[in-house]
């Protein structure tokens, strides 16, 4: 699909982050690209003059992007899921990463973003971009 209004930009090499990112599938309105995409790369150093290792929700209708807690807390309101469970998301998502983490081997903990940030003005003239790569599934979720 081509007409996402949102994108997740996710960890691509953790393979539960990657299942996770394939049951977007369901919402037609959202794509999913890997944080390690370069298109992904780009739009977070227009947005956040860094890359910021956490999972983003960027949403260009709404010009927002959701980070941390707040993305895993819209995307299960997304998904129809109900208000206790995204309230519960969002208040174990440090824990949550944690133990993904470790199961997954990463590395790394996810950088302190949490928040709703407005989309920056560079950052929403990439959005197309991101949509294309969405676009096109990360081998991980193909």
């Amino acid at each position: 699909m081509d007409g996402y209004d949102a994108v997740l930009i996710y960890d691509g090499e953790c393979p539960y982050c990657s299942v996770a990112a394939r049951t977007l599938e369901a919402l037609d309105d959202v794509g999913a690209i890997s944080w390690y995409d370069d298109t992904a790369q780009a739009f977070l150093e227009a947005q956040f003059g860094e890359t910021p290792f956490a999972m983003f929700l960027v949403d260009s209708r709404r010009e927002r992007v959701y980070a941390g807690r707040s993305a895993a807390e819209e995307l299960a309101d997304r998904a129809g899921t109900p208000g206790i469970v995204g309230s519960l998301v969002r208040q174990n998502y440090d824990r949550i990463a944690k133990v993904v983490g470790v199961a997954s081997g990463r590395g790394r903990d996810p950088d302190d973003y949490h928040e709703i940030y407005p989309l920056g003005g560079d950052a929403a003239g990439l959005f197309d971009r991101l949509v294309a790569a969405a676009s096109e599934p990360p081998e991980s979720i193909a």
